[in-house]
């Protein structure tokens, strides 16, 4: 397993991280995703220690704090073996406090992250999205005072706008706090909204895209092809789940699907590994979120490295996923002195 440097800092993480966002199922949404229990998951974690994937991401909100506990326990005794990433702010209560980015919120989250998991520091720290009601120079020392304290080594944000993470950067840097070196984003074959603001700048930055929902929300498992029914077992039959993933449409899908099963015919490499691999060659892209349910599902995903698709395969896979671009965009690409892509 490759291993890269997280955005400007000197960590470096697998180019694949294993998400766990299947461990516990134990609302609805999460269901659809998983029903991973302690035995299993430390059955899945065993897998990727021996293929060399030592980072495991998480989320407070991921049943209800109940992948945090399934990881937790999962990795007792060998805490020096992984890397763990997690993330907060969205709800986690009833009170009017109970969400945000706020002092009071960041602090409690951390401390509750930390007993669910079973440690005294998390490897990076990430906020699940921006709080536009909270100032972000209250969140940034907060985050610098968790750093300074032992209890986080890196922090990230998630799911942030090209501002949100640019201001962010520059709060950082006129106080000397601890600044983002990670972005965790959503970026696939079917999404690449990404690549038009958040891309350059990451780039221009030095910030590291750990990139979430590399299938596009499952359909990239190559379960899903034109004029066949959906899978029994798939997050897409769950209407909340389907309802809360981005909204691709299925000209759309099955076009991409189509290039996708002609490099998988040259390449002899599944759907979901192909579309992971041409991640991995993306720019900025420091890991990929990795998910499965079982050990069959996982073993596919952790094939996606070690090779690489060539230049008409990577050429053939954008063509098929390319989408027009929206203002200003379609603007700035007729300019033809910008060394970033746009």
């Amino acid at each position: 397993m490759d291993y890269r440097l997280l955005g400007g800092s000197g960590f470096s993480v697998p180019v694949l991280t294993f998400g766990t966002g299947t461990f516990g199922g134990k609302t609805e949404l999460f269901k659809a995703w998983g029903e991973t229990d302690v035995k299993e998951a430390t059955h899945l974690v065993d897998i990727c220690l021996e293929a060399g994937l030592t980072m495991f991401d998480s989320a407070d909100v991921y049943s209800d704090g109940g992948s945090e506990e399934v990881l937790g326990a999962a990795i007792r005794g060998r805490r020096d073996q992984v890397l763990i990433s997690t993330k907060a702010t969205f709800r986690r209560g009833t009170g009017p406090n109970d969400v945000g980015s706020s002092r009071f919120h960041l602090i409690n989250a951390v401390e509750g992250s930390l007993r669910r998991l079973g440690t005294d520091y998390i490897d990076l720290f990430q906020l699940h999205g921006f709080d536009a009601c909270t100032p972000i120079e209250e969140t940034l020392s907060t985050l610098d005072d968790l750093v300074r304290g032992g209890k986080i080594r890196y922090i990230g944000c998630s799911n942030f706008s090209g501002w949100h993470l640019m201001k962010s950067l520059a709060i950082s840097e006129k106080y000397g706090w601890a600044r983002y070196v990670a972005h965790q984003a959503y970026y696939s074959l079917i999404g690449r909204e990404y690549e038009w603001e958040l891309l350059p700048l990451s780039i221009d930055q030095k910030v590291g895209t750990v990139v979430w929902s590399p299938l596009g929300w499952g359909r990239l498992t190559g379960k899903i092809r034109r004029g066949q029914p959906l899978p029994e077992v798939t997050r897409q039959r769950s209407a909340l789940s389907h309802e809360m993933g981005p909204k691709v449409t299925d000209d759309y899908l099955y076009k991409v699907v189509d290039a996708l099963d002609e490099v998988a015919a040259e390449t002899g490499k599944s759907v979901a590994q192909i579309a992971i691999n041409w991640l991995l060659e993306r720019p900025t892209v420091a890991t990929v979120i990795i998910g499965a349910r079982n050990e069959r599902q996982l073993r596919d995903n952790l094939g996606a490295v070690d090779w690489k698709l060539t230049a008409e395969q990577v050429r053939k896979l954008d063509a098929a996923s390319a989408v027009p671009l929206v203002y200003p965009y379609w603007h700035q690409e007729k300019f033809d002195r910008s060394p970033l892509p746009i």
